[in-house]
């Protein structure tokens, strides 16, 4: 296995291959959730009290694309055919279900089944990548304490609706 201090992070394919990473993820992440933006149905739900402003999701959601696409590249170029990189695309495909079921479907105890599918991918990765590249492993440190917000938020919604 090539190391963290031995593999070419800097070289023109590899730079290539982290924007592509992280146009796609920010792409469809952002697509997505312009095609799912709250509207009135949430709107008229009742929230509890530890709920954000909707203003924050954006910044948010963009800064952990970033790290997410980073993460999966650096997993990419160093294990492409791992059990963490399949993990990091099930996460990601998870991520990208959530809005959808959430707020089109208005599907909320299948979005906190998705929620709690994703934070245990997340932990996952976050475990698996640890002794192999910490780097990646940290970048999903924030994801998952995000994502464990949301399952909070998530059940409390779907609770007091």
């Amino acid at each position: 296995m090539t190391t963290e201090s031995t593999l070419k992070l800097n070289t023109p394919s590899a730079i290539a291959t982290l924007v592509s990473f992280v146009v796609v993820v920010l792409a469809i992440g952002i697509f997505i959730g312009m095609q799912t933006a709250p509207g009135d149905w949430y709107r008229a739900l009742e929230k509890p009290p530890f709920n954000q402003p909707n203003w924050i999701f954006g910044p948010v959601w963009t800064v952990h694309y970033v790290f997410i696409a980073i993460a999966g590249w650096r997993t990419f170029k160093k294990a492409p055919r791992s059990a963490a990189m399949n993990v990091w695309f099930a996460q990601i495909l998870l991520n990208w279900a959530w809005s959808p079921v959430c707020f089109v479907l208005h599907q909320l105890w299948f979005a906190l089944v998705i929620l709690l599918g994703m934070l245990a991918a997340i932990l996952f990765f976050i475990a698996n990548r640890w002794p192999a590249d910490r780097t990646s492993a940290l970048l999903f440190c924030p994801y998952a304490a995000w994502v464990g917000f949301a399952g909070l938020l998530n059940l409390s919604l779907a609770l007091l609706n």
